[in-house]
């Protein structure tokens, strides 16, 4: 698995609207890539709607937040419009992404659930790996954001 200090890989996915979305596009902000098993089961959806309720504390602080599954746009639309989750899902069918991330499967079978705090450099500040810790994820990433904000810019 990628670690902090590294270059986030460069991987284009669809989102929710089928639309191809380069992550370097999103490098305008601090990104939240967080990876998850699978749409509408209990766990990725407490974890979607913590993502959801502290959203406005992550576009505040500079950062957007990027939801990862295998689940197709339309099932990403549907789990979007039932939980109104104001940011994108994208679609990574075959795992490619996944593994350019080096995201490891959970007692091997199950997709794992990683979350990276990517700078606008494209280099990684966090990553937290819980399958079972799934709204502690958004807790640790809000505070790196927070501290990201904070931080005086190098020159």
């Amino acid at each position: 698995m990628l670690s902090i200090g590294m270059t986030a890989p460069e991987v284009t996915l669809r989102d929710e609207n089928g639309a191809a979305m380069p992550l370097s596009s999103l490098r305008t902000k601090t990104l939240v890539l967080y990876f998850y098993p699978k749409d509408d089961t209990p766990g990725c959806t407490m974890e979607a709607c913590a993502f959801r309720d502290a959203y406005e504390e992550f576009t505040q602080a500079g950062a957007e937040v990027i939801g990862v599954s295998s689940d197709d746009p339309s099932s990403h639309g549907r789990f979007t419009a039932k939980h109104r989750l104001p940011f994108r899902l994208l679609s990574d069918p075959d795992g490619s992404a996944r593994k350019a991330f080096g995201v490891p499967k959970t007692l091997g079978i199950l997709p794992g659930r990683v979350t990276f705090v990517i700078d606008t450099g494209g280099v990684i500040r966090h990553v937290f790996n819980s399958q079972f810790l799934a709204t502690k994820h958004v807790a640790q990433a809000l505070a790196v954001v927070t501290e990201l904000a904070a931080a005086p810019i190098a020159t």
